[in-house]
């Protein structure tokens, strides 16, 4: 049961500066959210979205975005402020960002940035190399490239002018791979000697307290929740969720927000289908259908030996067809398997998050004394008295990390 925000308010960190800015990093279907909103309720904090998904409109399903009545009570930054056929690059993530927390401190809140996408927290925390944004026309012009002649033609390129990178990136990495050909073409330098430069971080400016807290909860625990947060998107129609997409937007099956977990396995599942939304007008169905030409026919495997017992059977029970029932199958199967590969890279991300610094503190005595973890980081590009301190902390629930922000 949620307290009230007065009595929130009473249990709140006293060690919390107004300066501070809070990073609630964890894997998908953790719990969040939920901490967010209880957060939220103690009226010191503004929420900042840090998920590349939530920033699509319309993708709501299979985002597990909050709904239109909890943004209207707990809003958030950065949700619903691209249409699925942009793109939303780190960079202007991270200028966004900026602006954001000094809006939030200059509003006498503390900046609370809430998600699962842990790229984004390291180019916050980390830092982000000074690679040039992309010109419009070198990207069309790369674009066009890809589809005249494939992938693989821009990554045979790649080994020409960029060996570290082409030696670094897998053949089908379709979105990195065109990034580091557009860079090298509108700068005549590679992506890996960019990469290489020194990078500069929001997490290192000394006027802001940065704290990031990290929660790595159990697997079996988390593959649970997995479990039942599919389950729901597939009861809410996240199959209905696509076609509605396809229908409404000029998608294409390489763009961002269409190589979202989830929404991947729906396409797939369209596609062997045969499914009409395809013959759209505003849709380039070969393109979509040769995406998926070399799609395994046979089930994901599952680690478990009964999961595909419990998988949901709501979306499956309205199909008639035994071809179809099997793709909707598959579909089901392999979301929850990317689903679980997702948060097994989240969990990578967490632990280079907490590598940053090797420096490790005590913990204090208002924590809890299972919490994993306490370090200090200093930022490499300030000295002296004004040199920033980011404070790292890495919990096993999100009980213990709300233990530590109230």
């Amino acid at each position: 049961m949620r307290l009230s925000s007065d009595s929130l308010s009473s249990y709140l960190s006293p060690s919390l500066a107004d300066n501070s800015v809070v990073c609630l990093m964890a894997p998908t279907a953790s719990g969040k959210t939920a901490l967010a909103y209880e957060l939220y309720d103690s009226g010191r904090y503004e929420l900042i979205s840090v998920d590349s998904a939530l920033v699509y409109r319309d993708m709501t399903v299979g985002t597990a975005k909050p709904n239109a009545a909890e943004l209207a009570r707990y809003p958030h930054h950065l949700v619903d402020i691209i249409d699925p056929m942009q793109s939303y690059s780190v960079a202007e993530f991270v200028s966004d960002v900026a602006r954001l927390i000094d809006s939030c401190h200059q509003n006498g809140k503390i900046p609370l940035l809430v998600g699962g996408t842990m790229m984004y927290y390291m180019a916050l925390l980390d830092g982000l190399s000074p690679v040039p944004d992309s010109d419009d026309n070198v990207r069309a012009r790369v674009e066009q490239w890809r589809q005249d002649e494939g992938i693989s033609a821009l990554y045979d390129y790649l080994g020409k002018v960029d060996a570290i990178s082409h030696e670094r990136l897998n053949a089908t990495d379709t979105q990195r791979i065109t990034r580091a050909v557009e860079v090298y073409l509108q700068t005549d330098i590679p992506m890996s000697d960019w990469q290489h430069q020194p990078k500069q971080a929001l997490a290192h400016n000394p006027n802001q307290q940065w704290h990031a807290i990290s929660v790595m909860p159990d697997r079996p625990w988390l593959h649970t929740r997995i479990e039942q947060r599919l389950d729901i998107m597939w009861r809410e129609g996240l199959v209905a969720e696509v076609i509605s997409l396809l229908e409404r937007y000029p998608l294409t099956p390489n763009l961002p927000s269409m190589r979202c977990v989830g929404y991947r396995q729906v396409l797939e599942y369209l596609v062997q289908i045969n499914h009409p939304v395809f013959e759209k007008p505003h849709l380039d169905k070969a393109r979509f259908y040769d995406a998926f030409a070399q799609s395994e026919s046979s089930n994901v495997e599952i680690d478990e030996s009964n999961e595909q017992d419990a998988m949901t059977q709501t979306h499956l029970s309205l199909v008639t067809d035994q071809t179809e029932a099997l793709a909707c199958q598959q579909m089901q199967n392999k979301a929850l398997y990317a689903t679980r590969q997702l948060a097994k890279r989240q969990y990578t991300w967490l632990r280079k998050v907490m590598q940053l610094s090797d420096t490790v503190a005590a913990v204090p005595a208002t924590v809890s004394s299972t919490m994993l973890s306490t370090s200090i980081v200093g930022a490499d590009d300030v000295t002296g008295s004004q040199k920033n301190k980011l404070r790292l902390h890495s919990f096993s629930t999100m009980e213990q990390a709300r233990a530590y922000l109230f």
